[in-house]
């Protein structure tokens, strides 16, 4: 994840479960809002996740000789040389593709930690639990 851009970085909230990430979109994202974490069943592998009210819609990005590429329904999509480009294509299509849902703001996990004591969500753990408290 070091070799990604800030873009990325900024997105990837490592190893938090799907009902973690289900409570951020929730409550701090809207339609179209979107992360990036681990998957929890396949190892190297990558969580798009996406709201779509009312639910979050999850797509699995892996890596191969190739490159990444996102995998829906068991089928492999494009290939990109990173994740970065990877997100930036399918923001760009997503709008002209029915199966996936828009990206169209990234759920910025600096902005989360910077909130004020009074709100709800005050402590995320990027490498560790996968809990939030």
């Amino acid at each position: 994840m070091e070799s990604e851009g800030m873009s990325v970085q900024s997105i990837y909230y490592g190893r938090i479960g799907s009902e973690a990430t289900e409570t951020l979109l929730e409550t701090f994202g809207r339609e179209g809002s979107f992360l990036l974490r681990d998957s929890e069943t396949v190892q190297g592998a990558y969580c798009l996740c996406v709201r779509k009210a009312p639910f979050v819609h999850t797509y699995r990005l892996v890596h191969s000789a190739d490159g990444w590429c996102l995998q829906a329904s068991g089928v492999r999509l494009h290939n990109f040389r990173t994740l970065e480009t990877l997100i930036e294509s399918y923001r760009r299509v997503a709008a002209f593709h029915d199966s996936l849902p828009s990206l169209t703001e990234p759920l910025d996990k600096t902005r989360l930690q910077h909130m004020s004591p009074g709100q709800e969500f005050v402590y995320m753990e990027t490498c560790g639990s996968s809990s939030v408290t």
